[in-house]
């Protein structure tokens, strides 16, 4: 590897070692899965989760119940090189161990739920032979709010909601002649006071007992609430909920049980559980997840105290309130879908089976049903996308990428200012620049360099901890609700080698407003001024500098750089250039430390492990993956040394661009506006060429008349035309093209017609086949010109050929060179070579 000579200019010496950059696919999928985690040892999360939920099943009569044991993902059929050459999904068989019990006897048996998407070591899915990314959501979480609205009349109205991961919203508010009504689904309301006796407290006795001091502020309630106890409240309830039904005692509470206490049918979740007690100051286990009366008696105190000006309503914009919906999370919500089909249809099927003898798990399972939810979720979401693989920095952006937007989330139409808004609680968390400029803006943003997503969803960012004003080693992660009552200093405030701050007063942040302290008072310190930005900013030198718009369109447009086939180091780097290469996953890191047995193009042996290179592989943007390496028969390497670049690294470092010269001059009215001049040596030296790889297909069907067919008998074309095609038809591997070049020689039956003297005179000459073919050959297209570096072919029902052009762009017709800073750019003129 070639040396380079690195100057390190920064202030602030960093000490902190940035986590794994895509650990929030990586981490989140592995944990969701639990695939080299023994069946006994697998903890209840993700798919383990969701089985557990769903069974056991029993029939309608209670005689038959399926019970499940354990999953298992066997080996995957290709690899994942394999599955994007051959269009396939990369998978692992899911098979499921259940056991089924019937009065006649007990069978334990392994049912083949689908295929199951797995998960590439760089983060990505690959459906259909496309590479693809699920990016994060983030969204509102479970649990409870309270908000404060004005009326018309300038009465500010406080209400509490109550919202589950899945089931029915419970909204509490005053009405304005201080009645507290409690609604089901912002539908039917009812006096808080009735809902109270319906959950247990039945008479005004109980429910004084409970609310104490606060029972004198429900006495409006109380008068609007006609009932005396459970079993009026109850019919009441009834009778206002399905008002064309009789009611009954007995149907009331079945109703009222599964909106709110059915675990099925509702479900706080743990994040739910644990907002509601952060919020209220109760202790009740995460592991009750349905409405409980202490809950609702704790939100009407809470409702009462905000009428009387203590306590805060709800920042629904701070980070304390929203939660990150990972590919982990996102995945086990369609998995859930997926089975609870199943298990309406094999309820179905139990109904109508007569027999216990030969039935088996396998009879009763369809797994067409779930596994065609995945595959949808997959191939369809909105939050599944193909990935943006047009430099390694584009892929690791989408991969770390927050949306608010998909199922469940905001729709950009809908969505205000203060939503798209940045908010003090992103700092460390949220990029404060890095957002797209269109209709999007602030609803899709990246996760900072140093953050991390917790069990719970919520994001976090790391600190260095402060003890009695001296800065110590210790790192702790905080989320958003935790920070806000610290006094935090700045990864930049000046500190001796012990750790003491040098100055009498440090900057601090501390909720949204930044005080000047005592050391003594302060609590953290920032670890990095890179965590404040996404890993697109923080490669921005002196980013300090810019104005935060141009910052944004800089942070954007380096995802655009087309991979050179020359790259070159930026003279200018920030430092965090290596880690991007690394955990992007373009370049090969040695496993173990050796010395190097074999080198070629193809691939890299350090003693007896073996490193396949990537060569002219198309992505997603249809630039070019081609990895050079890096070392040397009879090298001695280190593990987690890189031994070999990829496309639009050099030496193991990002390299997204050239170190020109620019001059900012006016050159005889060439550089008129948003027209530029380019030396020829930039077009003679290859300095901004890249490579690009086109996909062609071509496809042999049956039509009425006859087979379409390859050939290299074409009718009324040349020899010359013919020379790079092989006895098949079709175009070498290696052959230069240019456009109207035949890449794949084809001919498909015509029609009869009246034939001409000539054309008689053709059939009397070559017999039948001259007169009914035409040639329908793929020819290279307009503006294309390359070699041709790849050719497949498939023979289903019908005879395809795929072939691939590997196109070299100069820069008289690269348009992918834009401007800085939303500009097009126009090739104006080619100056000849002068020194500036």
């Amino acid at each position: 590897m070639e040396k380079i000579n690195i100057k390190d200019f920064s202030k602030v010496r960093d000490n902190f070692d940035f986590p794994q950059l895509l650990d929030i696919q990586l981490v989140a999928y592995e944990q969701f899965l639990q695939r080299d985690i023994p069946a006994d040892k697998r903890d209840e999360q993700g798919l383990e989760e969701v089985f557990r939920e769903v069974f056991p099943l029993e029939s309608y009569d209670g005689q038959i119940r399926l019970e499940y044991m354990s999953y298992t993902l066997g080996k995957e059929k290709y690899s994942s090189l394999e599955c994007k050459r051959r269009g396939m999904n990369y998978s692992a068989p899911l098979k499921v161990k259940l056991r089924l019990i019937t009065p006649v006897d007990i069978k334990e048996q392994e049912v083949y739920f689908g295929d199951f998407p797995l998960m590439t070591d760089t983060g990505t899915f690959i459906i259909n032979g496309d590479e693809r990314v699920v990016v994060s959501q983030i969204q509102r979480p479970p649990g409870v709010s309270f908000e404060e609205e004005l009326h018309p009349t300038g009465k500010s109205i406080f209400h509490g909601r109550i919202i589950p991961s899945r089931g029915a919203w419970f909204e509490i508010k005053y009405d304005l002649n201080n009645v507290l009504l409690a609604y089901i689904d912002r539908r039917r309301n009812f006096p808080a006071t009735q809902i109270l006796r319906i959950m247990g407290l039945s008479s005004n006795e109980d429910i004084k007992q409970m609310l104490g001091d606060d029972f004198a502020k429900l006495a409006p309630t109380l008068e609007k609430d006609h009932t005396e106890n459970k079993e009026e409240a109850l019919l009441d309830f009834y009778r206002k909920m399905r008002p064309t039904e009789p009611a009954t005692i007995e149907v009331a509470d079945a109703l009222f049980f599964r909106l709110f206490f059915e675990p099925k049918r509702y479900d706080l979740s743990k994040v739910g559980r644990h907002i509601i007690n952060r919020k209220l100051g109760t202790d009740t286990s995460s592991e009750n997840r349905v409405l409980d009366i202490s809950t609702v008696v704790e939100v009407i105190r809470y409702l009462a105290g905000l009428r009387d000006g203590i306590g805060e309503t709800d920042d629904i914009d701070h980070l304390g309130n929203r939660r990150i919906k990972t590919v982990g999370e996102l995945v086990q919500n369609q998995v859930r879908i997926g089975l609870s089909r199943l298990e309406r249809s094999i309820k179905e099927r139990l109904v109508v089976m007569n027999s216990f003898e030969n039935l088996t798990a396998h009879h009763l399972i369809n797994s067409r049903l779930f596994s065609n939810q995945i595959q949808d979720f997959f191939a369809r979401s909105q939050l599944s996308q193909f990935m943006d693989q047009v430099n390694p920095l584009s892929e690791m952006t989408h991969k770390r990428r927050l949306s608010a937007l998909g199922p469940g989330g905001l729709s950009r139409e809908r969505a205000g200012f203060e939503v798209r808004d940045v908010h003090p609680t992103h700092y460390g968390r949220v990029c404060p620049i890095e957002t797209p400029e269109g209709p999007n803006i602030g609803l899709i943003a990246s996760l900072t360099n140093c953050a991390r997503v917790n069990d719970l969803g919520f994001i976090e960012t790391p600190y260095k901890k402060v003890v009695n004003g001296i800065v110590t080693k210790k790192i702790e992660f905080l989320t958003a609700d935790k920070d806000q009552a610290e006094y935090i200093a700045q990864a930049n405030a000046p500190v001796d080698e012990q750790g003491n701050f040098l100055e009498e007063e440090v900057a601090c942040r501390y909720k949204t407003d930044f005080p000047k302290v005592h050391p003594s008072k302060v609590s953290y310190m920032d670890v990095s001024p890179l965590q404040i930005v996404s890993v697109a900013a923080s490669l921005i030198p002196f980013l300090e500098h810019d104005d935060a718009n141009r910052a944004l369109m800089g942070s954007n447009m380096q995802r655009q750089a087309v991979p050179l086939m020359i790259p070159e180091v930026p003279r200018v780097g920030t430092g965090i250039e290596e880690k991007v290469a690394r955990d992007s996953g373009v370049v090969v890191i040695a496993k173990e430390s050796g010395v190097v047995t074999k080198v070629d193009a193809s691939e890299i042996v350090v003693n007896e492990t073996v490193y396949p290179l990537k060569n002219y592989q198309r992505t997603n943007a249809n630039t070019c993956i081609h990895q050079t390496p890096l070392v040397k028969i009879g090298e001695k390497i280190k593990a987690g040394q890189t031994i070999a670049d990829g496309i639009g690294t050099k030496n193991g470092r990002l390299a997204l661009g050239r170190n020109v010269k620019v001059a900012f001059m006016p050159w005889r009215g060439y550089n008129f506006e948003d027209a530029i001049l380019i030396n020829e040596k930039i077009v003679r030296e290859d300095v901004f060429t890249s490579i690009h790889i086109e996909k062609f297909e071509v496809e042999c069907r049956e039509t009425r008349l006859g087979n379409e067919e390859v050939t290299r008998d074409i009718p009324n074309v040349g020899e010359e035309a013919l020379i790079n095609l092989n006895e098949d038809g079709i175009i070498r591997i290696g052959a230069e093209v240019k456009a109207g070049d035949i890449l794949v020689g084809k001919v498909t039956p015509k029609s009869e017609k009246e034939l001409s003297p000539e054309e008689r005179l053709l059939r009397a000459i070559f017999g039948e086949k001259a007169a009914d073919i035409r040639d329908t050959s793929m020819t290279l297209s307009p503006g294309i010109e390359g070699v041709v570096v790849n050719i497949e072919v498939f023979q289903r029902n019908e005879r395809g050929r795929k072939t691939k052009v590997d196109k070299t762009k100069e820069d008289e017709v690269i348009e992918k060179i834009k401007a800085y800073y939303r500009q097009e750019i126009h090739f104006s003129v080619e100056e000849k070579e002068k020194k500036l």
